[in-house]
């Protein structure tokens, strides 16, 4: 489990950088895909839910130290999306296509329906997504469209992110 999380957590890192610098600037009204939670998203679907919440908060630290963010809302956020998609872990076979597509698109409504949610508990502190802008529905549109890619992509490094994978 702690090879899965520590590779989980680098690939994100990795994303993390790549979405701060590189893909901000194929930015569609500010919003990009968010490569980080497609890797939660399959890490945890592949590992369950402890591992999906452990790389998920290691992860959303990292994140947390690379964004303005407040310390620990990234944190918070990819913690409670590890644990709800290892939850799904063999209830739903893997197809190519859809499925990713499905869970990332879920990923995506999820992670903004808790930044809205804590947006209403700590109004100043958290930004939650314009609702007069289309920034959602742009990075969910990217995060859809992106993810059987990303999951083709990670599958080949399945030996380092699943555990039980030779």
């Amino acid at each position: 489990m702690i090879k899965n999380v520590l590779w989980t957590t680098l690939f994100a890192l990795a994303a993390a950088i790549l979405q701060s610098s590189l893909f901000m600037r194929l930015a569609v009204y500010q919003a990009g895909p968010d490569i980080a939670l497609v890797i939660l998203v399959f890490s945890a679907y592949y590992n369950g839910s402890m591992t999906g919440q452990t790389a998920g908060f290691l992860s959303g630290i990292l994140l947390d130290f690379l964004s303005a963010a407040p310390l620990g809302l990234n944190a918070l956020i990819r913690t409670i999306t590890g644990a709800v998609f290892g939850v799904v872990r063999g209830f739903l076979i893997l197809d190519a296509v859809f499925l990713p597509m499905l869970l990332c698109a879920i990923g995506t409504l999820f992670k903004a329906l808790l930044l809205l949610l804590l947006h209403v508990l700590f109004s100043e502190e958290v930004r939650a997504y314009p609702l007069a802008e289309p920034t959602l529905m742009v990075e969910l549109a990217f995060n859809t469209l992106l993810a059987p890619f990303l999951f083709a992509f990670l599958n080949r490094f399945k030996s380092l992110l699943v555990k039980g994978e030779k």
